[in-house]
C-alpha cells in the first residue's frame, strides 16, 4: 500500500479506512485555529460493502491508499448469480459473484472489467 497526505485526496480517489478500501465521495477542510492545524474530513464509500465511512485527521496526516488493479475479462458462463470469467491478460479462469446492479445485464461471450484490491476480486462493470 502507498501512503499520501490526507489533504491531497480528491473526490473519486481511493483510500483505506479501517482496513476497507473505499472511494472518496467528499473532502472538506476546516480552517486552522490560532495555534492549531487544519482538519480534513473525508467521506468515502466502501468498494465491496457500499457502506459510508468517514475519517477526520490533521491535514498533514498520512493515510493508506489501496493498490487497485482493473483487469479485462471475458464471460465464459453464467451460473445463477455467479459468473465464470477468463482473464484476458493471463487466460486464467475465475469465478465471481455478479453484483445486483449487473444481474440480467451480463451475457456470455461479452467482455467485462473486474477489480482486484489486496487479493480480493469483484466484478464492477460491463465493457
Amino acid at each position: 500500500m502507498a501512503q499520501v497526505e490526507i489533504k491531497d485526496l480528491k473526490k473519486g480517489s481511493f483510500v483505506t479506512i479501517d482496513g476497507v478500501p473505499c472511494r472518496v465521495d467528499e473532502v472538506s477542510i476546516s480552517k486552522s485555529g490560532k495555534h492549531g492545524h487544519a482538519k480534513v474530513r473525508v467521506d468515502a464509500i466502501g468498494l465491496f460493502d457500499g457502506i459510508r465511512k468517514s475519517i477526520v485527521k490533521p491535514s498533514d496526516a498520512r493515510v493508506d491508499t489501496p493498490m487497485i488493479l482493473k483487469k479485462k475479462a471475458q464471460v465464459l458462463a453464467i451460473i445463477g448469480n455467479k459468473a465464470q470469467l477468463m482473464n484476458l491478460e493471463d487466460y486464467s479462469t475465475i469465478e465471481l459473484d455478479i453484483p445486483e446492479e449487473l444481474q440480467g445485464k451480463l451475457k456470455e461471450g461479452e467482455e467485462t472489467f473486474f477489480f482486484e484490491v489486496d487479493g480480493v476480486r469483484t466484478l464492477k462493470q460491463i465493457k
